[in-house]
Parts: structure tokens; sequence; C-alpha cells
């Protein structure tokens, strides 16, 4: 349970967020004396806070382990329910082969680069294919898109969802040939309708947003993705305290986990890149360190190979490492316009 919901005073749960406190186990060990040097708050304020996240926390377990024993899944239905979940498609054919058939849903996709690489295309374009209609292979969802940095485009969203709607088209009339072809009924301004779209300046916001997220998702059950765009940008400013990014990121991490679990939706976020000494020289890495990287189930880190972009699959528990050009084209992302295959070069 996230301390967001303990029936405590608003401005306590502000406190507990800002400090990194996130999850009901990041107080199980703390002294009251301790909480309220961390909140600036009186030592008998910090007591009752804890006695009440304790209260809270057995009675939480009580639910919880109820409701796992009637919930168990076995492995086979679990296997049978993702080969029959679809995949939502990057509009690259070669980047969806080595993605399994493109972004998995129930589970976190990580995808980093450096700046002008792609990242925000690539966001928004699977923000508008997560609503292709079931019909034509795709989930007929919702999308989420946090921006952190401002770098969203409404103007070129358009230009994607034209494009999608235009190549909806065309496959309905290779489809069925000679036959009549059906309309398509989805419309340019109905997939801009459907992307809910958050700016956020801080990194308080962000944790708040992230915390939100369950109930927004609970009232919006057709939501199917949740882009955050970058996940990075905030955390990288004014921390001194690296203990305490390290519990937000850890926090933030786990609730972007269990939303993808829990409502069978696709979580991608979006990472800048740094320089790490290793092996007497400086090489680019994604940011946030490796503790970071166990976060997300698979890792795509998207890079130049002389002037052609590429994607790697760098980490993944079921897709073999490998790596696929890609074209950012004014449609959208689409396959390169080359077909010669280059090594690897970070």
């Amino acid at each position: 349970m996230e301390v967001g919901r303990l029936p405590i005073s608003a401005s306590q749960r502000g406190k507990l967020i800002s400090a990194g406190y996130t999850s009901l186990s990041s107080l199980s060990s703390l002294s009251p004396s301790d909480l309220a040097k961390d909140l600036n708050i009186p030592e008998s304020e910090a007591l009752e806070i804890l006695k009440v996240a304790s209260l809270t926390s057995r009675l939480d377990k009580q639910d919880g382990n109820h409701a796992f024993v009637n919930g168990a899944q076995t492995a086979w239905d679990m296997l049978h329910e993702e080969q029959l979940f679809p995949r939502i498609t990057t509009s690259c054919a070669d980047m969806d082969e080595i993605l399994g058939g493109g972004i998995n849903c129930k589970e976190v996709t990580e995808i980093g680069g450096v700046p002008g690489i792609g990242k925000t295309q690539l966001g928004i374009q699977l923000a508008v294919n997560v609503q292709i209609p079931v019909e034509y292979g795709g989930l007929g969802g919702k999308a989420i898109y946090i921006d952190t940095e401002g770098s969203f485009m409404v103007e070129r969203a358009q230009q994607i969802a034209e494009a999608c709607v235009v190549d909806m088209s065309e496959y309905n009339d290779l489809l069925r040939k000679g036959n009549r072809a059906c309309q398509v009924r989805i419309q340019p301004n109905d997939i801009l309708e459907n992307i809910f779209y958050f700016r956020i300046c801080s990194y308080t916001e962000q944790i708040a947003l992230i915390n939100y997220l369950d109930r927004f998702i609970s009232e919006h059950k057709d939501v199917k993705i949740v882009i955050v765009d970058s996940v990075t940008f905030h955390f990288r400013q004014d921390f001194d305290d690296l203990a305490l990014r390290t519990r937000l990121l850890g926090g933030m991490a786990l609730k972007l986990m269990n939303l993808a679990r829990n409502y069978s939706l696709a979580v991608v976020i979006f990472n800048q890149v740094t320089t790490k000494y290793t092996e007497g020289s400086f090489q680019l890495a994604l940011a946030l360190g490796d503790s970071w990287s166990h976060s997300c189930t698979n890792r795509v880190i998207l890079y130049w190979n002389g002037d052609e972009r590429y994607a790697y699959i760098d980490k993944s528990p079921s897709l073999r490492s490998a790596s696929a050009p890609f074209s950012v084209t004014s449609k959208g992302i689409r396959n390169s316009a080359s077909n010669h295959k280059r090594i690897r070069m970070m």
C-alpha cells in the first residue's frame, strides 16, 4: 500500500512523499525521532504517523494474503494469456520483430538514447498505435502521456494520427481487394481525444501523479499504455541526497510495475543518457545508475550508426539481444529506407 492512501492529513502525506517515503515498507523500520527529523515535525506527530502506518500495514497484509490465495494462477494460464494478448506495434516492422511483435502489455519497457534520436517521436507513435481497433490487430485502447520535459507536440501527434488512419484504410483495401471495403471509423480527432496528457514540472508532481494513476486508470479502464517522457528529467537536478533519490525512484518503479500487471497495460518509460567512466574511458550510458536498470522488464537503447537510427535490445528476460534500423519520417516511426544491416556501434 502507498502512503498516499494513509488516513492522515493531506499535508502529512505530502511531507512523507517529498521526503521519499512512498510506501508503507519504507516506514516500517523508522524511529519517531528519525521521521520527525526528516519531515521537520514534532516527534509526537511522527509517532502518531508511524502508529497509523503500522496498523494500516497489518490490515493490508491480512487482506492481501486472502486475495493472494484466492487469486492464484497457473503458469500455463499465464502463457496462454500472453500469447492471446496483442502487442502494440511501433509502425516499424524491423523494430517489432526484435521486440517479439511490438511493445508487450503487463511489462515495463525502458527506452533510452541521446537527444534527437527519436524517443518522443516513438512515444507519440505508441500513444497513437495503441488505439488501432481490434479488427486491425490493435488493442483499441487509450493512452496516458506524462510529459516531464515539454517535448510533446500536439501538431506532431495529429500528423502521426492522420498517417495511422491512412495506413488502416490502405490495409483495409488490400485485405478486401475486390470486395466492398468497410469504412475506417476512427478519425484523427478521435485519436487525439483518447490521449490523456499530463505536463509535469517537478519530481514531487511526478511522484504524486504516479500515485494517482491507480485511481485514474480504474476510472478509465480502456487505458492500455502509460508513457513517461522522460522519467529522468526531474531526478537529475537538485538531488544532493542520492539515498533519497533512490528511495523515490524505487517506489515509483514499483508503482509502475504494479500498474502494468494489475491493469494489463504497457508502461513505456523514456530515459536520458549520461557519461560513465569504464575501463579507462568515458562511455555513454543510460541515466539513473545501475540500480535503476533493474526497475524495468525490457530495456531498449536507441543509437546512431552513421546517419541511420537503430534500436537495440539491451536487456530482456524473453527477447534475445538484437538490433534493427528505423526511421523518423513525416508519418512517424517507419522502416529504415536502407536495407543494409550494419553492426551495432554504441
